[in-house]
């Protein structure tokens, strides 16, 4: 912690230290040239020339720097990078997540001179950073997301228990509430569309509605442009989903009787290689015919499952849920980090996003507990499901799994519920999905 107080004062030194820099360097070159003017009236104009085209060449070159561009934003963002890499590596919350996107947000805010055609900034024409955002706005790298996340999926528990997808389908009222939150709050509908999908706790699901309905291009009825929202959003939604260990147990807790916790759920019943082959191609068509807008993620998520439970494309399902994912995730979080740009991320509607989202993400989480306690009243004794699976109906896979794991450990040590929590998790992830279709359908 030292050495990261020690990293933000160097660089509030340099700061200050740019400001005081240029007027310096003016005085001292004005009064250079006084004093040769005094005691060499007649010095070679060889000599004057050669001397302020040195301090000319001094002055663009800094001008160029770092240092004369800085600003308070960027430096702002500069320390939320450095957080997230922290987080990252001191608590190990979603690394493979965090560090991206905390190395993308300094890439993205190392300040340089605008409009000098160096095409270096995220938004700049031309620039590699650019050509690689295009896959956040044109919503590519989601589903190629989901094409790994199907491949490294196992559905036996929610194909074992079908009716605990119920609990991943209540979970989306997060979503539908916050989405109610951000008109109130003065949003355009299909930004506050893009808002409300971070109650889903699903990244690439945020980023690809984002993407489609509050990107910066699409232009309203009434004729201006929809806001970019696609950084605050994507920013909002991979931070809950790092925060999900900090803030679901509360509600848990808070909802949960200890009686409650402490249920045991019957082992799941074993699922057959046949039923895991038909699941993905009976999910596939069934979701794509109620949401076809969603088929750009499902159609991917099915696909990678089929992949990994067909048996006969190995090399593919490898090469889905490793390199693929890997590169597909390393691209996206630098892209999504660079994109919180001081001049475009610090705004008033940055922090409106990052509140309706805590929002959200609790609303997902209270709903999937409570409609799981709504469950119970209508099973039988043997048959009642342990409340808290409900939490992880939301998207964060496998993470919410874990909470709801290590919670129910803690009520009773025998209690095991990671398998029967991954059935709400997983179909979270398909509900998600589903509901950024349907607002898809309305709002584009």
């Amino acid at each position: 912690m030292k050495k990261f107080l020690t990293v933000i004062g160097i660089i509030a030194i340099i700061a200050t230290l740019s400001m005081a820099f240029p007027k310096t360097a003016l005085t001292d070159s004005q009064s250079d040239t006084t004093q040769i003017s005094q005691s060499a009236p007649v010095a070679a104009d060889d000599g004057i020339d050669e001397v302020e085209a040195a301090t000319g060449g001094l002055k663009k070159f800094f001008a160029y720097t770092g240092f004369a561009n800085v600003t308070s934003g960027h430096l702002i963002m500069l320390v939320v990078g450095l957080f997230f890499i922290f987080l990252a590596i001191r608590y190990d919350y979603e690394p493979l997540l965090l560090i991206p996107i905390g190395v993308g947000i300094l890439i993205g805010n190392i300040p340089f001179m605008l409009d000098a055609g160096l095409k270096l900034g995220i938004y700049e024409s031309g620039s590699v950073m650019n050509y690689l955002y295009f896959g956040v706005t044109a919503g590519i790298y989601p589903p190629l997301i989901f094409l790994g996340i199907g491949a490294m999926t196992d559905f036996s528990s929610l194909i074992s228990n079908p009716k605990l997808m119920l609990l991943g389908a209540a979970a989306q009222l997060g979503i539908f509430a916050t989405f109610l939150g951000a008109l109130i709050l003065g949003f355009h509908p299909a930004e506050a569309g893009a808002i409300g999908i971070i109650g889903g706790a699903d990244g690439p699901t945020a980023i690809f509605l984002s993407s489609k309905l509050a990107n910066g291009i699409n232009i309203l009825p009434d004729g201006t442009t929809v806001k970019n929202l696609i950084g605050p959003i994507a920013i909002a939604a991979y931070s809950y989903m790092a925060l999900v260990p900090v803030i679901q147990p509360p509600i848990m807790r808070l909802l949960i009787t200890k009686k409650e916790r402490q249920i045991k759920m019957k082992s799941p019943r074993a699922v057959s290689k046949l039923e895991k082959i038909l699941f993905p191609i009976i999910g596939l068509i069934f979701t794509a015919f109620i949401s076809p807008s969603s088929l750009p993620l499902l159609g991917m998520l099915f696909f990678g499952n089929l992949l990994k439970e067909s048996g006969v494309t190995k090399r593919l399902a490898d090469t889905a849920r490793n390199a693929l994912i890997d590169i597909v995730t390393i691209i996206l979080g630098l892209t999504v980090g660079a994109s919180t740009q001081a001049d475009i991320f610090l705004t008033s509607e940055s922090i409106l996003i990052f509140v309706l989202g805590a929002a959200s993400f609790m609303v997902a989480t209270a709903g999937g507990l409570l409609f799981a306690k709504v469950m119970n009243l209508f099973l039988s004794d043997d048959n009642k499901i342990n409340p808290l699976i409900g939490a992880a109906g939301v998207s964060a896979v496998p993470d919410s799994a874990r909470v709801v794991h290590v919670e129910g450990l803690k009520s009773n040590p025998n209690n095991h519920l990671l398998m029967h929590a991954m059935a709400p998790n997983v179909s979270g992830v398909i509900g998600s999905a589903v509901a950024a279709g349907i607002l898809l359908s309305y709002l584009l």
